[in-house]
């Protein structure tokens, strides 16, 4: 007769499921957040699930143990349905390039990205030069405009780079007073911002401008354009002189160029 003893192991069957499995698809918040196994891989595997229950999400929260962890902090205010009494005060409190996942992240709502955006565009003097470098390559729009602003070369030109960087951020950085000089040269002479008619106006208007790119952005538009723009416009006396000058020059041209057109025709 054979025994039963300690030593007979039940064999699990082939597709079943365990409990913490069973849980984590349970649509009973206390199922699920009353599991003794709740660790932080069995709050990361609940919060994959787009369907969570809010209770479930706030029960979360308000577990001290799991919101010291890093990952689910940021699952947490990823989450598309958790309260924005429990988002918004901990966006807040991470760390800077989660905060850039954030706002990048397109399941996450929009005014969640926005307060991630908010709060690091506020540390942006806290954080070291490298990370700013970073994150002028890699962060939103909204951040690389802010960093337009930066008082390092480099920054500025990651963030001229940006792929999510908009012509309005640009625009936006150029009419403020305080906008670095370097900047400016920066716009100048990009490849891709310069060519922009919207942008050329910008910096007809910024007194940062340099002469002679001044005076080529100028012959780019047309001639009552440009003396609308020079009445507002915050470029030094001694160009915008130059540049009145050079609207003469073309005006009283322009009748002796007709006249030799005509006469070759």
């Amino acid at each position: 007769m054979l025994s039963n003893g300690p030593s007979a192991v039940p064999v699990k069957q082939e597709g079943s499921s365990t409990p913490l499995q069973e849980d984590i698809h349970s649509t009973s918040a206390d199922v699920m957040l009353a599991d003794p196994a709740l660790t932080e891989d069995f709050a990361l595997a609940l919060l994959k699930r787009s369907d969570l229950p809010s209770e479930a999400l706030d029960r979360l929260s308000r577990n001290g143990g799991l919101m010291k962890s890093r990952k689910v902090k940021l699952a947490l205010v990823e989450h598309p349905k958790t309260p924005r009494h429990i988002s918004v005060p901990m966006v807040r409190h991470l760390f800077t390039f989660d905060l850039m996942q954030v706002a990048l992240r397109p399941m996450v709502p929009t005014d969640i990205k926005m307060v991630a955006e908010e709060a690091l565009i506020s540390r942006l003097e806290k954080v070291s030069a490298g990370e700013r470098l970073s994150l002028a390559h890699r962060a939103s729009g909204r951040v690389a405009g802010a960093l337009l602003l930066d008082s390092e070369v480099r920054v500025i030109q990651a963030a001229l780079e940006n792929s999510r960087l908009t012509e309005s951020s640009v625009i936006k950085a150029l009419m403020r007073r305080d906008a670095p000089a370097a900047f400016v040269e920066a716009v100048c002479h990009h490849s891709k911002w310069s060519l922009r008619p919207e942008i050329r106006i910008a910096l007809l208007r910024n007194e940062k401008t340099p002469l002679a790119r001044a005076l080529e952005f100028a012959h780019s538009l047309p001639p009552a354009q440009v003396r609308e723009i020079l009445q507002g416009s915050h470029l030094t006396a001694r160009t915008k002189s130059y540049l009145v000058k050079d609207l003469e020059q073309r005006a009283s041209a322009c009748p002796a160029a007709i006249t030799t057109q005509r006469s070759n025709t």
